[in-house]
């Protein structure tokens, strides 16, 4: 992978490793809002962002504050809905966060996989799992995605969790090296994906986004995973994505535009309601297979061919 500056010799490259296997379609759905708490906010949005770099411009200067004390650890939290091929996705992945944890470059901290089926599996004893509910009365229908905000606002409510950051995952992410902290004190760090792209839906956006509360392009063009963010910003976040969410849902032209990407607007949508930017990290993810990670997981995870 090219390095684009000098900065980011030193850091962590390729940290995560997205394996694509499967694609979704998805039809539309009549949802309604889940809670009414959803409370917009256009102060204080955040515009420190270099736009070459994608980069705050006190970059340095955190880095250099950020050698020189204690690790800032991060919670891993992987949602999942408690499939048998997303169970096995989920071991893979596992494997090699256990794999990478505790080396020095290291600011991986505790493990939780939130299953949003209403009901334990035979990986709870394997994966430290917390168990949420589904969307209530079909809510979700066809598009099982619809659950994951939901069943990040009940873990937040629920979990003790001791680190003061969390970083946000999928069953087909794979670590590929030992991965540090990539958000910058109050600036969270996310991948940026090529096809989500607030500005060519402006008009869409801005139902969900309006225009007083800032400019389209506050929206980030990511989803909530691969993410690190702080505790305390993504409690405020998740309500008002999982709202959006369901209400994009129910907008036929959002709906049709969005399809199977619709949660990963909202996200960036809600993270801009509250004034929260993130630093593109475009090293934080490679989009490839890697058949040898995967093989390597299933010939050491034990009772591989017995489990799920």
């Amino acid at each position: 992978m090219a390095r684009r500056t000098v900065f980011f010799c030193s850091l962590s490259f390729c940290a995560l490793l997205m394996v694509a296997y499967s694609i979704f379609s998805f039809t539309t759905s009549h949802q309604r809002t889940l809670s009414d708490n959803m409370k917009f906010n256009s102060e204080n949005l955040m515009n420190t962002l270099d736009p070459f770099l994608d980069l705050p411009r006190n970059f340095l200067g955190a880095k250099l504050q950020r050698l020189q004390t204690k690790k800032r650890l991060f919670h891993v939290a992987l949602t999942a809905s408690g499939s048998i091929y997303n169970g096995w996705q989920c071991r893979i992945m596992y494997y090699w966060y256990k794999k990478f944890r505790d080396m020095p470059s290291s600011e991986m901290g505790g493990f939780t996989r939130i299953l949003h089926s209403g009901k334990p599996d035979s990986l709870m004893q394997e994966i430290p799992t917390v168990i949420v509910e589904e969307l209530p009365n079909g809510m979700a229908k066809d598009y099982i995605v619809l659950n994951r905000p939901w069943a990040f606002v009940q873990w937040l409510k629920m979990a003790r969790i001791e680190e003061d950051y969390i970083m946000m995952a999928e069953p087909d992410h794979i670590f590929v090296k030992p991965l540090p902290n990539l958000a910058l004190e109050d600036t969270p760090a996310a991948f940026p994906f090529f096809y989500i792209t607030p500005a060519k839906y402006e008009e869409i956006i801005q139902r969900f986004f309006p225009k007083h509360m800032g400019p389209v392009s506050a929206v980030d063009p990511i989803g909530n995973s691969p993410a690190i963010i702080k505790k305390s910003q993504l409690e405020k976040i998740a309500p008002t994505w999982m709202n959006i969410s369901l209400q994009m849902k129910s907008d036929q032209d959002a709906n049709k535009e969005f399809g199977w990407v619709l949660e990963m607007y909202a996200y960036g949508i809600a993270s801009a309601v509250h004034g929260i930017k993130h630093t593109l990290r475009k090293d934080f993810m490679i989009q490839v297979t890697l058949v040898k990670m995967v093989n390597e997981a299933t010939n050491n995870i034990p009772n591989w061919g017995t489990g799920e």
